[in-house]
C-alpha cells in the first residue's frame, strides 16, 4: 500500500474474531490484530477506513436468530462499543455496516449467501434490524473520540427500463425501492417508501418489527456516506419476457426475488466482467447526482468500484489487465463529471487491492489490483497497480 501511494486503506474487523459467540468479553488476540494493522498504517501515513460488519456473523446469534431478531442488534451496539474503546485512538473515519442489502436480501431473502434463508419476510425484518444495528452504533462510535466521522455503505444501483412501457417503468421503481429506497429514505428520511411497505405487507414478520422510535434512532445524523457501485441494471416486467426478446435483450432464465417481477436484462454485445455485470461507467454519474439531489449533500466516499476478470499470469510473469485499467479509468471519469456537478465527493476506494474470497463465488473471480497465488500466498501487482500507482502520484487522469 505504500509503494501504491493511497492516503487511505479501507478494512473490515470481523465480529466474530472479536467475539465468537456474539457476546462476552473480547477475544483479546483479535483486537491485537487489528491494533497491529493500524499502527502499520498509521506509521506510513495510511489513514484506517474501518467497516464494522462486513457479513460474518457469529453463529451463535445466527442460531438466535440472526439478524430476524431484534435481540441481534443490541449485540451489535456492544460489540462495537468494545471495537470503539480498543480502536478508536487510531481510527477517525468509522463505517457501521457494508451493504446492509446483501446481508438481508441475499442472506434471508434469495438464500444465495449465508445463512442461506429463502423467506422475504425475514428478510424484511433482517433489513430493518440491520439499519437499527446501525443506527445504534452512531452515538457509541461518535464518543470514540472528538474527531471521529461516521458513516454506512450501502450498494446502491441504476435501474433503467428496457422500454417506455408503464410496466417496465414500474419494474424499475420496484428494483429501486428494493435495493435503494429501502436504506436511503430511512437513513436520510426516517422513513420506509410506503410502495415497499405495501407490497411486503403480506410478508411475515416483515416491517412489522419495527417499533416507536426507531426510525428516529436510525436516522440519527451521519458525517459521511459510502457508496459500493459496480454496473446499472436494464430490467423490465417479468411478465413482458417474450416483449424484452424482441426487443433484442437477452433474458435471465430465472428471477432472483420472483415477487418483484423484475428482469434484469443484458444488451447483446455489451462489455460485461466475469461476475456477468454490465460495464456502464456513467450510471455512477447519474447515481451521484441522484443521490445529492433527493438525499443528502454530505460528504460521500466511493467505498466499493471495480471488476472482476479473468486474470493470468503471462509467461513474461505479467498481469496485464487492460480491461481493469479501462474499467477504473471510465469510473473515476465518472466521479470527476459529478463532481463538476457539485456532488461532494471525497474519496475513492478500488475493490479491491488483493484478489479475495469473494463470497458465494468463493476464489473463482478476482477483483485485485494485486494477484494473489492462492495455494502459496504469493502476492503480485497486476498492470492495474501500477496504472493506479500513477493517477495516485499525478492526483488525476490523462
Amino acid at each position: 500500500m505504500h509503494q501504491l501511494g493511497v492516503g487511505s486503506y479501507r478494512f473490515s474487523v470481523a465480529w466474530t474474531r472479536i467475539q465468537p459467540d456474539g457476546k462476552g468479553p473480547a477475544n483479546q488476540a483479535g483486537l491485537d490484530f487489528y491494533r497491529r494493522l493500524i499502527d502499520g498504517l498509521l506509521e506510513r501515513d495510511i489513514e484506517p477506513t474501518l467497516t464494522l460488519y462486513h457479513w460474518d456473523l457469529p453463529q451463535a446469534l445466527e442460531d438466535q436468530g440472526g439478524w430476524v431478531s431484534r435481540d441481534t442488534a443490541e449485540r451489535f451496539a456492544e460489540y462495537v462499543d468494545i471495537v470503539a474503546h480498543a480502536l478508536g485512538d487510531g481510527v477517525t473515519r468509522w463505517i457501521t455496516l457494508n451493504e446492509p442489502w446483501c446481508s438481508a436480501w441475499l442472506g434471508y431473502g434469495s438464500g444465495r449467501h449465508a445463512p442461506g434463508v429463502h423467506d422475504l419476510g425475514r428478510a424484511a425484518a433482517a433489513n430493518h434490524h440491520l439499519l437499527l444495528a446501525h443506527g445504534l452504533a452512531v452515538p457509541i462510535l461518535r464518543a470514540a473520540g472528538p474527531k471521529t466521522e461516521v458513516g454506512i455503505t450501502l450498494n446502491l444501483g441504476v435501474f433503467r427500463p428496457g422500454t417506455d412501457h408503464e410496466e417496465d417503468v414500474a419494474a424499475a421503481q420496484r428494483a429501486d425501492g428494493n435495493l435503494n429506497r429501502l436504506f436511503l429514505e430511512p437513513v436520510f428520511h426516517a422513513r420506509y417508501p410506503e410502495d415497499m411497505l405495501d407490497h411486503y405487507a403480506g410478508f411475515a414478520p416483515g416491517f412489522s418489527v419495527v417499533r416507536d422510535g426507531d426510525l428516529t434512532t436510525i436516522s440519527t445524523p451521519l458525517d459521511f456516506l459510502g457508496i459500493n457501485y459496480y454496473f446499472p441494471g436494464t430490467v423490465m416486467d417479468s411478465t413482458r419476457a417474450s416483449e424484452a426478446r424482441a426487443a433484442g435483450y437477452l433474458v435471465p432464465l430465472s428471477e432472483q426475488f420472483p415477487d418483484l417481477r423484475v428482469l434484469s436484462l443484458e444488451t447483446p454485445g455489451s462489455e460485461t466482467t466475469s461476475m456477468g455485470w454490465e460495464v456502464d461507467a456513467s450510471g455512477l454519474a447519474e447515481l451521484l447526482i441522484r443521490i445529492k439531489e433527493e438525499y443528502t449533500s454530505l460528504p460521500i466516499y466511493i467505498t466499493e468500484n471495480g471488476a472482476a476478470f479473468d486474470d493470468y499470469v503471462d509467461p513474461n510473469g505479467h498481469v496485464l489487465d487492460h480491461e481493469r485499467i479501462d474499467y477504473l479509468r471510465d469510473h473515476m471519469t465518472a466521479v470527476h463529471d459529478a463532481l463538476n456537478a457539485g456532488v461532494n465527493v471525497q474519496g475513492y476506494f478500488v475493490w479491491s487491492l488483493l484478489d479475495n474470497f469473494e463470497w458465494s463465488c468463493g476464489y473463482s473471480r478476482r477483483f485485485g489490483i494485486v494477484w494473489v497465488d492462492f495455494p502459496t500466498g504469493d502476492r503480485l501487482p497486476k498492470a492495474s497497480f501500477h496504472w493506479y500507482a500513477t493517477v495516485i502520484a499525478e492526483n488525476g487522469l490523462t
